[in-house]
């Protein structure tokens, strides 16, 4: 197989030399156009010969060309309706196509165990590459467990009333959640809590609810006061630890630390419940930094109008998603748009 080096080194192997004894000889000038025609056309059909295979084999220069030119790159990228990889076996079985719109079903199907479920999560890591403008996604379509297959509905719609039947399509994914757990449940009794008002300068990983708000009316700065983690007070779920409960300029503060959150997606949020009432109070809003691996996420909720003699109150009550980790792989395929159906999705 003929690849990107080998060409720039075949290019450079052409020494000053070999061209000046070239010009050196007595033939005929039409001659000579025609014996550098003929290099030309020979480097022209080893560079179209080589092209194929290079954006089969080298994600690098396939993505290079495709941020050159998206129809050049998909139509060189050869059609290949499934692979596998960890295990793990991804294929094209079915396609609608409506006015300006394709609806494409994915199954990725697990040969070796049961990692995949109702829940499989792609993370934001997959990529849909087409030849002309569009807007796309892509979302779990449902999951068979005698099978142990998790089938994903891609979604393109064609802006420019261009030609959609025929034209290929790349879509890649590169690491994938196979299981998440939910946790709902009270978390700890508030009375009597030991608090930490302990506060450091964080650099800000995100914001959220009228934290967020406050951000964009540009009310607030890059780095906010948050409580300095203690030793754990509570974990409620594998992954998710209370880490500090205390006051920052008069807002209850509540840190959690959600562990490995770039292989993990562990999230949630907490709220307090009043014993007796059983009113549930959200937080203002929160905000997120890394730890200092920056593997894992502390993020402060923030309460207002809670005061520390009322703190005894409540209850700390929590929702959160969390996994055993993601499955790194390298899954793509490339096919046509067109109708077909070799599955039920």
């Amino acid at each position: 197989m003929i690849n990107s080096q080998q060409i720039f080194h075949a290019i450079g192997a052409v020494s000053d030399a070999a061209i000046l004894d070239a010009k050196s000889h007595s033939c005929p000038k039409a001659r000579r156009r025609v014996k550098w025609g003929v290099l030309a056309a020979c480097l022209c059909l080893t560079l179209l010969l080589a092209i194929p295979a290079m954006a089969a084999a080298i994600p690098a220069f396939y993505q290079a060309l495709y941020e050159i030119s998206p129809s050049t790159a998909q139509f060189f990228k050869p059609v290949q309706m499934a692979c596998e990889d960890q295990g793990i076996r991804m294929e094209v079985v079915a396609s609608y196509l409506h006015e300006n719109t394709a609806e494409i079903y994915i199954a990725m199907q697990d040969l070796e165990g049961d990692r995949l479920s109702a829940s499989t999560d792609l993370l934001d890591s997959y990529s849909i590459h087409t030849p002309f403008d569009s807007s796309s996604r892509c979302a779990l379509a449902g999951y068979d467990g005698e099978t142990k297959t998790a089938t994903f509905l891609i979604t393109v719609e064609q802006w420019n009333q261009q030609k959609l039947e025929g034209e290929k399509l790349t879509f890649s994914v590169r690491q994938l959640l196979g299981r998440k757990e939910a946790y709902t449940g009270t978390i700890l009794n508030l009375d009597g809590v030991a608090l930490n008002n302990a506060a450091q300068m964080v650099e800000l990983r995100g914001l959220d609810g009228n934290l967020a708000t406050d951000w964009e009316a540009g009310g607030m700065a890059q780095r906010l006061a948050a409580l300095q983690p203690t030793a754990p007070l509570v974990s409620p779920t594998d992954g998710v630890t209370v880490t500090g409960i205390g006051y920052l300029d008069g807002a209850l503060h509540v840190q959690l630390y959600f562990e490995d959150i770039l292989k993990t997606d562990n999230h949630g949020f907490v709220s307090l419940v009043h014993k007796e009432t059983g009113e549930q109070v959200e937080s203002y809003g929160s905000l997120s930094f890394f730890d200092e691996a920056h593997a894992g996420s502390y993020t402060d909720f923030i309460f207002n109008d809670i005061p520390a003699e009322q703190l005894g109150q409540y209850e700390l009550y929590g929702e959160f998603v969390t996994s055993s980790g993601s499955i790194q792989g390298n899954w793509s395929v490339t096919f046509p748009i067109q109708a077909m159906d070799t599955a039920a999705p």
